[in-house]
Order: structure tokens, then sequence, then C-alpha cells
């Protein structure tokens, strides 16, 4: 009876801790998305990008992987359960082993949009084993995420912000051009600050105003018409540069389905932002 009464509360220890790891588990695979069936490389769970914003990036980025093996992935979620955005970017993308096992050539960018209730927006590039000479931490934090998203992320334009991003990462591993070259061009051609925008947009409108009557129409509106197609064609760049087109162009096309991920491995390159 004594040795009975002893093994009581052992047991129920033991059975506490097994119930633990069983909520423990469960709870981690809500926090985690499961890999997606059929597999895609873009994945809006947070429904920020419309259907066709999402086939267009998927498009492109299969295209690449078909070409290069290189997979790029984009996963947006709701929430990140108070992990650091880092360590739960690298946690997925080993859960669903983005790239190719033994080249370790994925990389996934993982978004956090800024929530109503004051949440801040989150974003983070991991890179895989393979990729980071191609893709250095300060080049993914100070100019791929400073540079080509977060302008755009602040506005609520989530596509062109990663539209952008995978067309630098896209040429960055096929070394189309270097992480140093492409740090030098983002040096050269930074952001236009808002202020300078509305500059250059008062100083056009003075412009077209004082030549109203020059242009056809006796109201100006041709000449308005086409100091706005002006403007329009030098903002359209990032932020002003429009040589920045040599850099952020991407390529796209009919790709018959994205095949799957082989199990690539992350050592923890990469960086991230908040706004």
């Amino acid at each position: 009876m004594r040795k009975s009464f002893h093994r009581i509360p052992v047991i129920k220890i033991l059975l506490g801790v097994v119930l633990f790891f069983i909520f423990a588990t469960v709870h981690a695979a809500d926090e985690f998305p499961e890999r997606p069936e059929p597999p895609r490389l873009v994945n809006d769970f947070a429904g920020i990008l419309s259907g066709a914003q999402t086939a267009s990036l998927e498009s492109k980025l299969d295209a690449f992987n078909r070409r290069t093996s290189t997979q790029i992935a984009i996963v947006i979620v709701k929430d990140i359960f108070g992990y650091d955005k880092g360590d739960y970017t690298f946690k997925l993308a080993e859960k669903w082993g983005i790239g190719q096992k033994g080249k370790n050539n994925g990389i996934l960018i993982m978004v956090k949009p800024k929530s109503g209730n004051g949440e801040t927006g989150k974003v983070f590039i991991a890179v895989g084993y393979g990729l980071e000479g191609a893709v250095p931490d300060i080049t993914a934090r100070k100019t791929i995420i400073s540079a080509e998203m977060m302008p755009s992320f602040k506005s609520n334009d989530y596509y062109t912000g990663l539209d952008r991003a995978t067309s630098v990462l896209m040429k960055l591993t096929a070394g189309e051009f270097t992480a140093d070259q492409y740090d030098e061009e983002v040096a050269k051609h930074p952001v236009f600050p808002g202020f300078a925008i509305l500059l250059v947009i008062f100083l056009v409108f003075m412009l077209f105003n004082r030549n109203r009557y020059r242009s056809v129409g006796a109201d100006g509106s041709a000449g308005s018409l086409l100091g706005s197609l002006w403007l329009l064609s030098m903002l359209g760049g990032r932020g002003g540069g429009g040589s920045w087109n040599d850099f952020s162009g991407g390529g796209g096309g009919d790709s018959g389905g994205f095949g799957g991920f082989g199990g690539g491995s992350f050592g923890g390159g990469g960086a991230g932002g908040e706004w």
C-alpha cells in the first residue's frame, strides 16, 4: 500500500509533463501556418494582396525558381504571437524547408502588416546558408528593406514593396550584380523625402500654370495634363530616381505551378525592420 501511495504523485507529474508538451505542440502548430498544399511561393494569410497581385508575384517567383532553383517565398501573417520577428521567420522557413536540400538556396520574406490596434508592422528577410554571401545582412536591412520595401509599406502599398524587393533579391542571387554594387547604387539614389516630392509638385504646377496659355486649350488643360504626365514619369522610379528601373524590373510568365519546397536550411543570415 505504501509503494502505491508514493507512485500516485509521480504518475500525476509525468502526466502533467506529457499534457504540457502536447499543448505546446498544438499551440505552436497554430502559431506557424502549415506548408501550403498545393505548394505556393506567395502565401497571404492576412488578406492584404489582391488575387491579381498574388498571382503576379507567384508567377514571377515560380519562373525564377524554375530557371535557377533558388526559391524566394513570401509569407504574410496577421500575428507572430510574441516571437522576435527574426526567430519567427527562421522557424517558419525551417518548418517549410524553403530552398533545395544541400544547396540551401531559399529566402523567406515574412511580413506582418501594421494593425489597427497600434501594433507595429514587421518584416524580416531570412536567407538560406547557400545565399548568405550573395545577400549579406547589411544589404538586406539597410538597402532592400529600407529602400525598396519601407517606403511602400508605410503607405500600405504592400505589393509594390514586395515586387521591388523580390526583383532585387532575384538579381543578387542570380549574380546580375553584387551586393556592393547594389549598395553603392542605393547611396547614389536615396529615397526622395516627402517634402522634396511636394516641392517638386509645387514647382511643376507653377511652371505649367505660368505657361498655360501657350498650351492647347484656353484653360490650359493640355498643359496641366502634360505636366502631370511628366511628373509621374519623373517619380515613377523608387522615390524619384528613374535609374532605379535598372535594378527593380522583374520577370514573370506562365510557369505551370510551383513544384514544392526542397528541404533547405537556414543559419541565421538575414535582417528585419519595423514601421
